[in-house]
């Protein structure tokens, strides 16, 4: 093992513990995660609203008090969203047998992209039912992710879980656990890549600031592009990260150490990979469809004026 690798810090997955009348309570670092990501993008879609010269024709599309309302639903779709799509994308058989189990959030296991889902049909629905233009609320949702996902890829790292997969770079991390040291030989220490890290900096900070950039410089005055760079940004950044990042144990064989769903010859694609690139795909598509659409718009006024 290369000696230049870090030793993974010793954080508890609580914030702090304390016993109460025979009742512990541990307050976890991953629910605070949660918590912050969503009161943060409600932060930032109130101050978003709140600034109609951000918006096409100097109106906003919501007010402060929908913003308001609009959370709830989110808030009950990423939870929801999240632990149904870990359920049908990663671990379906399982479930099947034991749908018991399928409502137990809290011995862990939720899917970003059924959360996106989720999120994205409780936006539609709302925007459908109080008449907002839908384009422009996913733009102000796919604005405040960012930093959910950020700050959920760093809880990651403090319960050392999902990790990356070997590495001797020096920047590699010895994770605790007989599952992350699976890879070791006896004697020795396995080091991973902290793929979390990866993850909370491309699809946490990086995706965050180029939104903002964008939406600052008259973003939100095109609607659906900003909805459509974050959906490609996140599925570029996550399909590039899998190539680190340790494929799900339930797929992972002794045929199939790197854990592929689809295999073309001495290439692969893991689940992750296989459920970003449709996010590719249709951002991409939404982002040229929002700018045909505003081009066309700016033509028709132009022949307007002459």
């Amino acid at each position: 093992m290369n000696n230049m690798v870090i030793t993974f810090p010793n954080i508890s997955p609580d914030i702090f513990r304390v016993s109460i009348a025979g009742f512990e309570i541990a307050p976890k670092w991953y629910a605070a995660a949660y918590i912050l990501g969503i009161v943060g993008g409600w932060l930032m879609a109130r101050w978003l609203v709140m600034r109609p010269a951000l918006w096409r024709g100097g109106k906003s599309p919501m007010t402060p008090l929908q913003v308001e309302d609009v959370m709830t639903w989110v808030t009950l779709a990423i939870v929801l969203g999240g632990r149904l799509g870990y359920v049908i994308f990663y671990q379906p058989g399982y479930y099947m047998a034991n749908p018991a189990e399928i409502l137990a959030v809290w011995e862990g296991g939720m899917s970003f992209h059924g959360g996106l889902i989720g999120t994205g049909l409780a936006i539609i629905f709302f925007a459908r039912r109080h008449g907002i233009p839908i384009r422009s609320i996913l733009d102000i949702g796919a604005l405040a992710t960012p930093l959910g996902l950020g700050l959920g890829r760093l809880a990651n790292f403090v319960n050392a879980e999902l990790w990356g997969r070997p590495s001797d770079l020096p920047w590699a991390v010895v994770f605790p656990g007989s599952a992350a040291q699976a890879c070791s030989n006896v004697g020795e220490l396995c080091a991973r890549h902290p793929s979390q890290i990866y993850e909370a900096i491309l699809e946490g900070v990086i995706l965050l600031v180029v939104l903002w950039v964008i939406a600052l410089r008259g973003g939100l005055k095109i609607p659906g592009m900003i909805c459509g760079i974050f959906l490609a940004g996140y599925g570029f950044a996550r399909i590039f990260v899998e190539y680190f990042r340790q494929a799900d144990a339930q797929y992972i064989t002794p045929d199939n150490p790197l854990g592929y769903v689809v295999s073309l010859g001495d290439y692969g694609m893991t689940m992750g990979q296989v459920l970003s690139l449709p996010m590719v795909i249709v951002g991409l598509g939404a982002a040229w469809l929002a700018l045909r659409a505003a081009r066309s718009d700016a033509a028709q006024s132009d022949k307007a004026r002459a």
